[in-house]
């Protein structure tokens, strides 16, 4: 809250700071998480034709990064995993190997390490896999309050509340 002549009015943001801004509409931004203690920051770049790319910020520097150095691809940034080495990111990398129409209507989620070089990008969903034996080996990816827990063996996303509960029935059969 802030004070103004003694009397308390209604809430504004104060010391607003632009840390980073497109120039043109080649580049749409959306902010996402902080990351390494607050100093960084992820966003997506929404590019023409359906394209986007996974960037970040330093707070402090101004240095922006490339993460996902994929050009005419969809890669869109949701989230920081827990290590804050790595996010989660809607990408459309599979059409690579598998073909198909590239954009976000055909994505999976995959795991890129924050590092940027685009390198380390590891499959995670097989959503826009038609096959099977592909939405079988499919895993659980599910956010929850802003982290993510994982079953063992570390295969599998699934939320706390979840591993709670199965941890309670688990410990209940066994009385």
């Amino acid at each position: 809250m802030v004070r103004e002549s003694g009397a308390i009015r209604a809430p504004k943001l104060t010391n607003l700071k632009t840390v980073y801004e497109s120039k043109d509409r080649s580049c749409v931004l959306e902010a996402q998480d902080f990351y390494d203690h607050d100093t960084k920051m992820t966003f997506t770049c929404y590019e023409p034709e359906a394209h986007s790319s996974v960037m970040g910020i330093d707070l402090q520097t101004g240095q922006v990064t490339n993460f996902s150095k994929a050009p005419g691809s969809y890669n869109e940034v949701e989230g920081i995993f827990p290590d804050g080495l790595y996010a989660a990111v809607e990408a459309d990398r599979q059409c690579e190997q598998l073909g198909g129409t590239r954009g976000p209507g055909n994505i999976d989620i995959w795991k890129l390490k924050l590092d940027g070089t685009g390198k380390d990008f590891t499959r995670l969903t097989f959503f826009s896999t038609t096959t099977r034996a592909a939405k079988r080996r499919t895993q659980s990816f599910l956010p929850t309050g802003g982290s993510w827990r994982f079953s063992p063996p570390g295969r599998r996303m699934r939320p706390a509340w979840d591993m709670a509960f199965s941890s309670t029935v688990s410990n209940r059969s066994r009385a």
